[in-house]
């Protein structure tokens, strides 16, 4: 098969290893910078023109599309799309999950367990804002914010009544919800690929930091999941449409909450915590579903 990846860093993990394992099972992978990638919208003939050339028709795109250009990104996906190419991760599914506020309505719909959440635009709100999501302490965090960053913790009312007041007034959406402090900084990474959990880690903050991140220092591990948490992961990725997704968890005394829904997950950690070839696991998805014109919109919203 000819398969494309999408991905602006072609010496990244997560990229090399998709190139390497695509590559292993007999497969031709192209790695194509996103954004020098540009669309000829004709009707009824769409093209993704690179280098100078039309993109050659590909049986699959596995999309890798960065938080910071996921507009551009999603588009280039859309055209792919257009074209009939079956897409690992649809553009509307990569567009609901990086949107944070939407797509916690989506699990909330759904049922799916989430932490009491506020969303407000005006500064006189804050304190029954805070009311709402059972007081501090409680996190604020950025829309906008990946990897941790833009994420507080505010262990105090007066302390998270400042940092509220200080996003709003820079006009930064945020979002307050309540703190799970029995989840002692921990959160699970579990793995989605298709309609199954084929790999979960269990991440752990270092000393004095609340954020699980691996980029933030924090420590993973093998783990073994419930079937709470493997129900819930699989129903929060049914939810955004996603067929390949990484799904955070915390483990909290109601039962296990979606904190985050990961369209573009990255594959050393749980690789390496886990032992398993999650890329070749990708590209067995792929092999049993890439058809041309497959793709649909998936999910709602």
């Amino acid at each position: 098969m000819k398969i494309a990846i999408l991905s602006r860093n072609e010496s990244l993990y997560s990229t090399r290893r998709l190139k390497e394992a695509g590559e292993a099972r007999g497969h031709q992978v192209d790695i194509i910078d996103t954004l020098h990638c540009y669309m000829d919208i004709t009707s009824s003939n769409p093209k993704v023109r690179y280098m100078g050339k039309d993109l050659p028709q590909y049986d699959a795109v596995i999309p890798r599309i960065g938080s910071s250009i996921t507009f551009y990104g999603t588009a280039v996906v859309r055209q792919f799309e257009m074209m009939g190419t079956f897409c690992v991760n649809e553009s509307v599914a990569i567009s609901r999950s990086r949107d944070k506020l939407r797509s916690l309505q989506l699990l909330s719909r759904k049922g799916i367990g989430l932490p009491r959440t506020g969303f407000a635009s005006k500064p006189d709100k804050i304190r029954d804002l805070l009311r709402n999501v059972g007081g501090a302490p409680c996190v604020i965090k950025l829309l906008e914010g990946t990897q941790g960053i833009g994420v507080v913790l505010a262990e105090t009312n007066k302390a998270a009544e400042s940092v509220i007041e200080a996003f709003m007034g820079l006009k930064a959406n945020i979002l307050v919800q309540e703190y799970i402090e029995e989840a002692k900084g921990a959160d699970l990474r579990c793995f989605v690929v298709g309609d199954k959990v084929v790999a979960a880690m269990k991440r752990q903050a270092p000393e004095g930091e609340f954020r699980s991140n691996l980029h933030r220092g924090g420590a993973a591990k093998l783990v073994r999941l419930t079937k709470d948490e493997r129900a819930t992961a699989l129903k929060a990725a049914k939810a955004m449409g996603l067929n390949v997704c990484g799904v955070d968890i915390l483990q909290s005394n109601n039962g296990p909450v979606v904190m985050e829904v990961n369209s573009s997950p990255g594959l050393e950690g749980i690789e390496v915590a886990t032992h398993k070839d999650v890329a070749g696991l990708i590209y067995e998805f792929i092999e049993k579903n890439a058809k041309p014109h497959r793709n649909r919109t998936r999910g709602i919203g």
